[in-house]
């Protein structure tokens, strides 16, 4: 760390010593590991730029629409942007998609019929995703309700898709076979480009007939390949999280085969519909130009995960994943071991924001989470994953999730933030 930033934060910005230390002594230990990062930034900045061009995308595309949405030249660009950027045939590029879980409710019900079958074989989804499903709640709509089946394939011990066991698991029912990409509130390392397309091989092998479904939130742009370019027949996230490059104000997408995406388009509006309306609301320049950053915003982010690895590792912490392992999604698991650590860790967080730097985060029971859930986040978009945050469910082992941050700086800033916190209250120490 440079003397001038060191006095800074010192000086004022009431940072200790000894923080700034642990944490200079971190980024010491990241130099090669961000080389690497960088690398696979300028090739993903460089793929997008080449996609814009072809796509000619002018300032036509940023004007509104009204009505119905008929015609929209900035929507039909901006999808065609994302179809051909993630190489499938169709996408669904939507401000009316409101989250990655609202996407991916289209993706299954879009695509899944009564009697079919759904196969997760990568454990227990994300908490969201079980009302969805029908495992928890009372229905409602989820594709219980719907008499669509449910089974799920744990990942092996050493995080990896069980490919034996998803054999085994396949009945004629199965019509998707989902993997989700990101840990989520797991204890393990996401989903590599690499096991997707084996994953995707091998079902294909299976039954050729089977979608292979991905959730992609927190994992684009993490290699320079996405998973509809391994094999992937559809794949669904948010634009508040990496796409959108902390500018899309919210929305989400879903790219894929053409077959799947116009039947997720009747699920999205209405049949015989489909993708032909909906306005974007003067919201494509955000879109566009959120997709144009995003490459180097995701870099920013993925670099203060790696940092934030190293700090607490070196202080005999347990974090998924270990600094130098393989990534694929944007966010650092700690496992703190009490609630007061996840507690003070969350208020650096917070306290480390540019929005509500002010405000104190308490747990509290969110709607679609079983246990009661702390959030820290002060972003310019309310709830955007791609802007620094920490979130944790308050439970066994009292593993904090970290991720985001707009810029490597500010992602540092929480990783600095979040090591105060601790040290302020003396809890600082394994």
């Amino acid at each position: 760390m440079q003397k001038n930033t060191w006095s800074l934060l010192k000086e004022s910005m009431g940072i200790h010593e000894d923080v700034l230390r642990i944490v200079s002594e971190a980024e010491e230990g990241t130099k090669e590991i961000f080389e690497e990062l960088d690398d696979i930034m300028a090739f993903n900045q460089y793929k997008v730029l080449d996609v814009f061009q072809k796509c000619r995308i002018s300032d036509m595309h940023f004007a509104w629409n009204t009505g119905y949405g008929y015609d929209d030249p900035g929507r039909a660009a901006l999808e065609k942007a994302y179809a051909m950027l993630f190489r499938t045939e169709a996408a669904l590029v939507r401000p009316i998609i409101v989250n990655g879980t609202h996407a991916l409710t289209l993706t299954l019900t879009g695509i899944l019929r009564p009697g079919d079958e759904l196969i997760y074989c990568t454990g227990k989804p994300y908490d969201t995703l079980e009302e969805v499903i029908g495992l928890r709640g009372k229905g409602r709509g989820s594709l219980a309700d719907f008499g669509i089946s449910y089974n799920q394939v744990e990942l092996r011990p050493d995080g990896t898709i069980d490919l034996e066991a998803l054999g085994r698991a396949i009945t004629p029912k199965t019509r998707v076979v989902t993997v989700q990409r990101a840990t989520g509130y797991g204890w393990r390392k996401a989903i590599t480009i690499p096991q997707i397309e084996e994953w995707a091989s091998f079902v294909k092998s299976v039954n050729p007939d089977i979608v292979c479904m991905v959730d992609n939130c927190y994992g684009e742009f993490l290699d320079t390949k996405e998973p509809t370019e391994a094999g992937a027949d559809v794949a669904a996230g948010s634009l508040i999280k990496n796409p959108g490059g902390g500018l899309a104000l919210t929305g989400g997408y879903i790219v894929g085969r053409e077959d799947l995406i116009e039947n997720i388009s009747y699920r999205m509006t209405s049949p015989g519909i489909g993708g032909e309306c909906g306005l974007t609301f003067g919201q494509t320049r955000t879109m566009f130009q959120g997709l144009f950053i995003a490459p180097k915003v995701v870099n920013g982010a993925v670099k203060g995960a790696v940092l934030c690895a190293k700090a607490f590792e070196n202080l005999g912490y347990e974090v998924c994943p270990k600094p130098g392992d393989k990534r694929s999604d944007i966010i650092e698991a700690v496992k703190l071991g009490s609630p007061e650590k996840l507690t003070a860790f969350c208020e650096g967080i917070q306290a480390a924001a540019p929005i509500d730097s002010h405000v104190k985060p308490i747990a509290w029971d969110m709607p679609g989470y079983d246990d009661q859930v702390i959030m820290a986040a002060g972003a310019f978009v309310q709830g955007s994953s791609i802007e620094l945050s920490a979130d944790a469910p308050m439970r066994e082992p009292y593993a904090v999730y970290f991720q985001g941050g707009l810029t490597y700086e500010h992602s540092k800033f929480g990783v600095i933030k979040a090591l105060q916190a601790l040290y302020d209250k003396d809890l600082l120490k394994k």
